[in-house]
């Protein structure tokens, strides 16, 4: 929770024992920024969208369209990882399979 206080995403108030408090909608957040996580996302990505979705009245749309443009950029990845074994596989059955085409 400290690491995600200090990239401001909620703060604690201490209790007289020292230990922090943290209101709800502190530890929801951080929630939602593992669940982004967990879904490829970095932390400059969440930093960088995650505010206006917050800050959203219906953040249902918002967040329908960056989970659209993460999944349009993960299929494009696999295009590229795809060619990538493609082209090993090719060279794999050469001779030589690092001389130049």
């Amino acid at each position: 929770m400290r690491f995600y206080e200090q990239l401001g995403a909620g703060s604690a108030r201490r209790l007289s024992n020292g230990y922090r408090d943290y209101v709800p909608e502190t530890l929801m957040l951080v929630n939602y920024i593992r669940t982004a996580q967990q879904l490829g996302f970095t932390l400059a990505e969440i930093g960088h969208k995650l505010p206006a979705i917050w800050d959203a009245t219906d953040p249902g749309p918002a967040i329908a369209q960056v989970l659209a443009e993460k999944l349009g950029e993960v299929d494009a990845r696999i295009v590229a990882l795809q060619a990538l074994r493609e082209g090993l596989a090719t060279r794999l059955a050469l001779a030589c399979p690092l001389a130049p085409d």
